[in-house]
């Protein structure tokens, strides 16, 4: 962690709060009551300029992705420990903690000058003097708490066992960085100027620049869809479509005829665009379809443990018990997939989680035959991590 005793000035009073500040802590407060980090940071930082836009994103996602070893650090500083703070005190002091010691281009004062703003604007202001010394006492005395505590320790512990210590602290280090842009660039078509093609056809990295009409999708999500080998004449079903970036990608192998299946109606709308019949379902519950498919992928609902880079608040909302529920809802949807696929057709089941539960014991569980299975862990292969296993009845 970078730090140093950096002259902070005095609370300056009816100070003008920088954009992009305001923006992430308004995000911030909003991912604590519940919100995604994505989402809620669009919504909060879209009258902002490029610049203040990145600014915003970088402490949105930062704060979120190191907030364990940040309250570490508030705890060492603070008699009243981060867990009991009132929630703007507490966000104030992790932006503010982040942008001094990970930020190298942050003035230390200009960080805890607007903490400070910001939590008097928020209605603390008998905070405001104790989130000033706090982050002085910060300043002063530095404190190193490890990477470690990035990560809550159960999880970390399950990796552990799961893929062995190396892997374990390659997934948690690797949770910490921000992802690296990929997009998908269909067969015959020209890539933007920039990208960089990688080992999974049609995807290309793009370090800087804009996509240029193609769209983005992590490389561990493309690499899902080619294993199904979809050909054309053959029906497809993808029962798990939201958002629709594999169903895309699915499309561009021509398949006579294609489905695409949601739960939700919300998230069904933006699969219209597709221009395949769309049916908003519960696929725990059986399918209401006549017909056989040749290649169904069912990219399941998840914990989203392999996307903690991404979605980092994930880390901060799981706990081991909800690990106990998602199994059953995975394995009927699996169960009704199965029921579903043609004669020599051939089903791909993915999620974007790394816990057994969710991938190796649901597809023991089906009963399918298991003609192959990959897994891609953060840290040792590029991008969000994600298990697949191709199956066969």
């Amino acid at each position: 962690m970078r730090g140093g005793a950096v002259g902070v000035q005095a609370i300056n009073w009816g100070l003008r709060l920088a954009p992009a500040r305001k923006a992430a802590f308004a995000a911030l407060l909003a991912v604590d009551r519940g919100a995604w980090s994505a989402e809620a940071l669009a919504a909060k930082s879209m009258e902002l300029d490029p610049r203040d836009a990145g600014l915003a994103s970088d402490v949105v996602f930062g704060t979120l992705r190191r907030q364990g070893q940040l309250d570490a650090l508030i705890d060492a500083y603070s008699s009243r420990p981060a867990a009991k703070m009132d929630a703007p005190i507490r966000i104030a002091l992790r932006m503010a903690l982040y942008q001094m010691r990970f930020l190298d281009r942050i003035p230390a004062h200009a960080a805890v000058n607007d903490a400070v703003e910001l939590v008097r604007r928020a209605g603390k202001a008998s905070g405001a003097a104790m989130v000033n010394a706090v982050l002085r006492r910060s300043l002063r005395e530095p404190v190193e708490i490890g990477e470690a505590a990035a990560t809550p320790g159960w999880l970390l512990e399950r990796w552990r066992r799961q893929f062995g210590a190396d892997a374990a602290a390659g997934i948690a280090h690797a949770s910490l960085e921000a992802p690296t842009r990929y997009i998908r660039v269909p067969e015959g078509r020209v890539p933007p100027e920039g990208a960089v093609a990688t080992e999974v056809a049609g995807c290309y990295e793009l370090a800087a620049g804009e996509p240029g009409g193609y769209r983005f999708q992590d490389i561990g999500s493309q690499a899902i869809v080619p294993l199904l080998e979809i050909e054309a004449g053959q029906r497809f079903l993808d029962v798990c479509a939201a958002p629709g970036n594999k169903t895309a990608q699915a499309l561009e192998r021509h398949p006579a005829s294609a489905i695409a299946c949601e739960l939700h109606h919300s998230r069904a709308r933006g699969l219209r665009e597709l221009g395949i019949p769309v049916v908003t379902l519960d696929a725990t519950v059986a399918l209401p379809f006549r017909a056989k498919f040749d290649r169904i992928l069912v990219d399941a609902p998840c914990s989203g443990t392999g996307t903690l880079a991404r979605n980092p608040e994930i880390k901060w909302r799981l706990r081991a018990e909800d690990l106990a529920d998602l199994p059953g809802r995975q394995a009927r949807i699996l169960r009704n997939a199965l029921g579903a696929l043609a004669e020599g057709g051939r089903l791909v089941y993915s999620t974007c989680s790394l816990e057994r539960e969710e991938n190796e014991d649901v597809v023991a569980a089906s009963g399918a035959r298991v003609l192959r299975t990959v897994q891609r862990l953060p840290g040792r292969e590029a991008g969000d991590g994600f298990f697949a296993a191709l199956l066969a009845v």
